[in-house]
């Protein structure tokens, strides 16, 4: 469970750090809008994504 949870958390850094290394000017014009939104919108995003990934990981196992 250990190796899973390590590995898990690798590929979210491999993943997250695609975008800035392959288009750092498209990443820093994102990183200007989502500083706008407003404390909602956030949130919003924040739980969409968490279900999302919950989802995800539904259909894989």
């Amino acid at each position: 469970m250990r190796y899973i949870l390590l590995s898990a958390f690798a590929l979210m850094l491999v993943i997250e750090g695609a975008l800035p290394l392959l288009a750092p000017r498209a990443w820093r014009d994102m990183f200007r809008r989502i500083i706008e939104f407003n404390d909602g919108q956030i949130r919003f995003v924040g739980l969409a994504s968490m279900l999302s990934g919950l989802a995800l990981l539904y259909f894989a196992y």
